[in-house]
């Protein structure tokens, strides 16, 4: 590549470039995972995937799952190192449950718009026009939500931690509106809803699921809390993404119509060989999810990039929200 001086950060990116492209082609597809398998033994790493990651990440690592199963390998790992293949407040989840541990993100830039959807000043806000709620947070929200909240819960255990709370108490549920609105529902208990949501899986419309109903009418439609109310109510069964996995492994039905982040279809694929999964739509794909591939995670290994430490104070407020819901898990 040809660089020229027009000034001194054109030049600085170039550099960058190249050494990047450089790095990118020394090795074949196969090298890379053997060079991943050789560092995380050398640096005692464990490599934790979500479901929505590219397939060969989570093929690469030693545990892939949903956000209440990483929480708890996060919680119990022997290892020094963590490398958080997912988006950023997983790994900072991590970070909270093992402070003694170095929480590894191989792409800084891996968000959730969701998460944020929701600032400390806004929740401050709504806590004091209603003192006696109990702030329930889904775990896609940053560290400092957490801690100014009194329990966390994913979409796997929600209806657990919900059913939890004395009925008579008020109850705020952040920052999702729609699995609020669905362990609402469930339940009949009424709740105090943040207005945010998950982009991805908003795109997941009912129009689709009636579309594909049309050509593969005897298969079941399976889908993730956060779609939409119209979306759930079409559905044959709502789950987490472990949830779904675990649903289509052990029913009988043949072919699946999946409502989640397309990511889940590679480990369903993976483990039912003999069964056909559809995407509601591939434009339920997570952009932040799919930035961390193969070469960043041994980019990650190679230079320790980039670790993921959550201040000591909001830590210890936050561990509190985290640990009593896996006490309840």
């Amino acid at each position: 590549m040809l660089c020229y001086d027009y000034t001194d950060k054109t030049q600085d990116v170039c550099n960058l470039t190249d050494i990047l492209i450089k790095r990118a082609h020394r090795f074949s597809l196969s090298t890379i995972k053997e060079k991943i398998k050789e560092l995380k033994t050398q640096r005692n790493a464990v490599i934790l995937a979500h479901n929505y990651q590219r397939g060969d990440v989570q093929d690469i690592a030693d545990f892939t799952g949903d956000s209440l199963g990483l929480s708890q390998q996060a919680a119990k790992t022997k290892a020094d190192i963590i490398v958080f293949c997912g988006v950023h407040f997983m790994a900072e989840t991590a970070s909270i449950l093992s402070p003694d541990k170095m929480v590894l993100l191989p792409d800084e830039h891996a968000g959730c718009p969701m998460a944020n959807m929701i600032t400390l000043k806004e929740l401050r806000i709504k806590k004091e026009a209603h003192p006696d709620a109990t702030v329930v947070c889904y775990v896609n929200s940053t560290a400092a939500i957490k801690a100014e909240s009194d329990i966390c819960c994913t979409s796997a255990n929600a209806m657990k931690i919900v059913s939890s709370i004395p009925k008579d108490r008020e109850i705020l549920f952040i920052p999702d509106k729609s699995l609020g609105g669905y362990i609402s529902s469930k339940l009949n208990r009424p709740m105090i809803l943040w207005e945010g949501y998950c982009p991805t899986h908003h795109r997941i419309l009912a129009e689709h699921i009636l579309k594909l109903k049309i050509t593969n009418p005897d298969a079941r439609v399976v889908v993730h809390p956060e779609c939409t109310p119209d979306v759930i109510a079409l559905a044959d069964h709502v789950a987490s993404t472990t949830g779904i996995a675990k649903y289509c492994k052990e029913t009988a039905a043949k072919e699946f119509i999946i409502g989640t982040e397309t990511g889940l279809l590679h480990r369903l694929k993976k483990e039912n060989p003999q069964k056909t999964f559809y995407a509601i739509t591939q434009l339920a794909d997570c952009s932040n999810m799919k930035l961390i591939s193969l070469e960043k995670v041994l980019w990650s290994l190679e230079d320790l990039v980039y670790q993921i430490k959550v201040p000591d104070d909001i830590a210890a407020k936050a561990r509190l929200a985290i640990q009593k819901m896996l006490d309840l898990s």
